[in-house]
C-alpha cells in the first residue's frame, strides 16, 4: 500500500498544497514552521480520522476558513482509491470515496493504513494513561474499522451517564434525593460498549506484546525486555493481561458489577469510576515500570518499539484461529504507510541508524526533517524542499 497523491485545501497552514508521491522513501525537508508536519498529518488523518497532534478537529482548519479538505489517492496492488474528506468544525464531517458520497465519514476507515512516528511519542512512555489508551484505540480502528463506531458510542454514553451523575451529586450536596431512575439503563449500555472496547484492548495488548519485545531489542542494546500489560478498573491490581479469555458478555457483567460496587462513590464525585476510560496500558522494562525508571534513551526505544510493533501487526495481521473475543472481525494484514515526522532529530546516532535499518524495507516511508543531515543515508529516495509555501524537488 502507498499514497500516490495528496491535496489539501485550507488544512492547517496550507491554503492549497498538492503533492505527488511514490513507493519507497520520500523526505520532506525544510526549516521548522514551513508546514511539513501538516502534510503528513493530513495523510494520517485519512487513516484514523484523528490527528497525532491535537484532539479537536477545529485546529485542523486554517485560520479564517470555514472548512478544510483533504484529497488522497491510495494504491493497494493494482487498485487505487480516491478519498476526499471535508472537515467541518462543530458539524459533521463529510467524505467521498471515488467521487461518490459516503454515508458517514468513518466509512473511509480501512482504505489507508498508516503508522506515524513523532516526537510526541515519548509521552507514550513518560506521559499519562490517556495517551496510551489513545494509542490502543487508534490502532484498534485500523485493525478493525467497526471499532470507530463503538468508541464513538462509548464516549457519547459515558458523557450522558456522567451528566446524570453530576446532577445526582449536586442534588445530594443540596440534601435532596437524587433522581437515579435511569441510571441502571445507562449502566447496562455503558457496560455493553465498554466490554467491546475492553475486549479489543486486551486482544491488542496480547498481540502486540511479542512484537514490542522484538522491536525493542532491534532498536536498543540496553538490557531488559520490553513487556506489555493491561491494568483494568475491574481488576486494578493486575499488571498482566486480565480477563484474557473472557467473552464480551462476561466482561459486560463484570463492568456492571464494578459500577454497582462503586455507585455511592460515583454519585458523591459525579464521575464514572469504572470502565476502559480509566484503564492503562502497562509498560515494563524488565521487572520495573518504564515510566519513572527507564532512562531517556530507553524510553525512546520503548516508544519506537510500540510503533514498530504496530507496523508489524498491521502488516501481518493475527492468527485467525485465535479464540480471543476481541480479535473477531479483525481485517487481514496489509502493509501501512510509515510516517516519520521529525523523529530522527530526537534520536542519538545509534538509535537513528537502527530505526532507519528497520523501516527502510517498508513499501512507502515518508520522512520530515529540518535539515538534510537529519535524514539517515540508509533512507535513499526522493527529496522535496518545503519552504515558503512551496514544495519543490530538492
Amino acid at each position: 500500500m502507498h499514497v500516490s497523491a495528496l491535496s489539501v485545501t485550507d488544512f492547517r497552514s496550507w491554503p492549497q498544497a498538492d503533492l505527488s508521491l511514490g513507493p519507497g522513501v520520500t523526505a520532506l525537508v525544510g526549516p521548522n514552521g514551513q508546514g511539513k508536519t501538516n502534510l503528513v498529518e493530513a495523510i494520517g488523518y485519512v487513516a484514523t480520522l484523528s490527528s497525532h497532534r491535537v484532539a479537536s478537529d477545529s485546529a485542523l482548519v486554517r485560520a479564517g476558513a470555514g472548512r478544510a479538505i483533504i484529497r488522497l489517492k491510495a494504491v493497494k496492488g493494482e487498485r487505487s482509491t480516491t478519498v476526499e474528506l471535508e472537515i467541518n468544525p462543530g458539524k459533521a464531517n463529510r467524505a467521498r470515496v471515488n467521487r461518490a458520497p459516503a454515508r458517514r465519514a468513518r466509512d473511509v476507515l480501512g482504505i489507508l493504513r498508516t503508522v506515524a512516528f513523532a516526537p510526541e511519542d515519548l509521552a507514550l512512555v513518560k506521559g499519562d494513561p490517556d495517551g496510551r489508551r489513545r494509542f490502543l484505540d487508534e490502532l484498534a480502528v485500523q485493525v478493525s474499522p467497526r471499532m470507530a463506531g463503538v468508541l464513538a458510542d462509548h464516549e457519547r454514553v459515558l458523557r450522558q451517564r456522567g451528566a446524570l451523575l453530576k446532577s445526582a451529586a449536586a442534588a445530594r450536596r443540596g440534601r435532596h434525593q437524587p433522581d437515579l431512575r435511569t441510571l441502571d439503563v445507562w449502566d447496562a449500555r455503558l457496560a455493553e460498549l465498554g466490554a467491546q472496547v475492553l475486549a479489543m484492548r486486551i486482544a491488542l495488548t496480547r498481540a502486540l506484546a511479542p512484537h514490542v519485545a522484538e522491536a525493542y531489542a532491534q532498536v536498543s542494546d540496553a538490557p531488559g525486555e520490553a513487556v506489555l500489560g493491561y491494568r483494568s478498573t475491574i481488576e486494578p491490581e493486575t499488571a498482566g493481561v486480565p480477563h484474557e479469555g473472557a467473552s464480551v458478555p462476561e466482561l459486560t457483567e463484570l463492568l456492571i458489577a464494578g459500577m454497582a460496587q462503586q455507585r455511592d462513590k460515583e454519585i458523591d464525585r459525579g464521575v464514572t469510576l469504572v470502565g476502559p476510560h480509566r484503564d492503562d496500558l502497562v509498560l515494563e522494562l524488565g521487572a520495573l515500570p518504564a515510566k519513572g525508571y527507564a532512562s531517556h534513551g530507553e524510553s525512546w526505544s520503548f516508544a519506537l518499539a510500540l510503533r514498530l510493533a504496530s507496523y508489524t501487526l498491521l502488516t501481518h495481521g493475527v492468527d485467525q484461529d485465535s479464540d480471543l473475543p476481541g480479535m473477531a472481525g479483525w481485517d487481514e494484514g496489509s502493509e501501512p504507510v510509515l510516517i516519520l515526522d521529525d523523529v530522527f532529530a530526537e534520536l542519538d546516532s545509534r538509535r537513528r541508524t537502527r530505526l532507519a535499518d528497520v523501516v527502510a524495507r517498508a513499501e512507502q516511508v515518508i520522512v520530515t526533517a529540518a535539515v538534510p543531515e537529519d535524514v539517515p543515508d540508509r533512507l535513499v529516495g526522493a527529496r522535496l524542499s518545503v519552504v515558503d509555501g512551496r514544495i519543490d524537488a530538492a
